[in-house]
C-alpha cells in the first residue's frame, strides 16, 4: 500500500504556521491585504476566489475583491492594476485566470508590480527563479515541493521525471526540483518512447492535462508519484491525470484527487502574501 500524501492536513499545517505570522506581523503594524480581481464569471473561477477569499479571512489577511463585467476593457483593467500597484496598504495582486478572449493575459500579467505578483507568473519572478534569486514562486509547484518535503520524500539525488511543460506548472516544477538537487527531465506530447523515460522515475510529477493517462505501465515500482490533473470523469467523480487505481499498488506514495496537491496551491498563494512583507523591504 502506497504512502497516501495528505494535502489537506499538510496545507492547514502551512495556513496555521502562516496565521501565527500575520498575528506577529499585526503586533508591528503591518496589515497584509491581497486584492483579486475576477473579469466575467467563469464557474470555476468563482469557486477559486471563494476559496482564496476563505484563506485569507482564516490567516487574517485582509481580501480585496475586484468583481469585474465580462465587458470591462483590457485598458481598464490595466487602469485597476497600475491603481493597486501605487497602493502601499495591497501586499498582493492576483488576476484570476483565464481572463476573457479580448484581453491580454500576457500584458496583464507582466503589469503586476514583479513586488506583488503572488501567483509568480510575471517574467521577472520567473527569472529569479531561474537564476536562483529570492522572488515568488508559482503556487502549485511550491505546493508539490511542501508537500514531499513535508512527507519525509528525499529530492537530492533523485531521477525526478516532470511530464508537462506549462508556464503555470511544468517549466517552474521542474526549475524547483533542480534547486532542491533532484535530477530533472521533463516529458511533453513530442516525447519518445515517454514510457521509458517515466520508468526510470524516482519522483514523478504528472501535469499533462488528460484524464486517467497514466496508469501502471508508466510507472517504476516504488516511484513517489504526485498527480497535478483535475477532471471530471465519466460519472462526474473528480479525477486526475494518474489512473489512481491502477498506479497506487505500486507507488510507495501518491498524492490522491481531490485532496493531494489542490489544497496546497491556495496555501501557497497564502505563504506569497506573507512573504510579500521581506520581498517588499528587500
Amino acid at each position: 500500500m502506497a504512502q497516501l500524501i495528505d494535502g489537506k492536513k499538510i496545507s492547514k499545517d502551512i495556513k496555521d504556521e502562516l496565521k501565527e505570522q500575520v498575528a506577529q506581523y499585526k503586533e508591528q503594524g503591518v496589515e497584509i491585504a491581497l486584492a483579486v480581481i475576477q473579469v466575467g464569471q467563469d464557474p470555476a473561477s468563482t469557486v477559486y476566489v471563494g476559496n482564496k477569499k476563505k484563506a485569507c479571512e482564516y490567516i487574517g489577511i485582509k481580501s480585496v475583491a475586484y468583481e469585474l463585467p465580462e465587458e470591462t476593457t483590457e485598458a481598464e483593467l490595466l487602469e485597476i492594476i497600475d491603481k493597486l500597484n501605487k497602493d502601499d496598504s495591497i501586499y498582493g495582486i492576483l488576476v484570476q485566470l483565464p481572463v476573457p478572449k479580448h484581453i491580454s493575459e500576457d500584458r496583464i500579467i507582466q503589469a503586476i508590480d514583479p513586488k506583488k505578483d503572488v501567483d509568480g507568473f510575471h517574467p521577472q519572478s520567473v527569472g529569479a527563479l531561474s537564476i536562483g534569486q529570492p522572488g515568488f514562486v508559482s503556487c502549485t509547484p511550491a505546493g508539490v515541493i511542501q508537500l514531499l518535503k513535508r512527507s519525509g520524500i528525499s529530492i537530492e539525488g533523485k531521477e525526478c521525471v516532470v511530464i508537462g511543460r506549462s508556464n503555470i506548472v511544468g517549466k517552474p516544477m521542474s526549475l524547483l526540483l533542480l534547486r532542491e538537487n533532484g535530477t530533472v527531465t521533463i516529458c511533453h506530447s513530442r516525447t519518445k518512447d515517454i514510457k521509458e523515460v517515466t520508468k526510470r522515475a524516482d519522483i514523478l510529477v504528472v501535469a499533462i492535462g488528460k484524464p486517467k493517462m497514466i496508469d501502471a505501465s508508466y510507472v517504476k515500482e516504488g516511484a513517489v508519484v504526485i498527480d497535478v490533473g483535475i477532471h471530471r470523469d465519466e460519472n462526474n467523480k473528480l479525477c486526475g491525470d494518474v489512473d489512481f487505481d491502477s498506479v497506487e499498488p505500486i507507488a510507495s506514495a501518491i498524492t490522491p484527487v481531490p485532496g493531494g496537491v489542490g489544497p496546497m496551491t491556495i496555501a501557497m498563494l497564502m505563504n506569497n502574501c506573507v512573504e510579500a512583507v521581506e520581498i517588499r523591504n528587500a
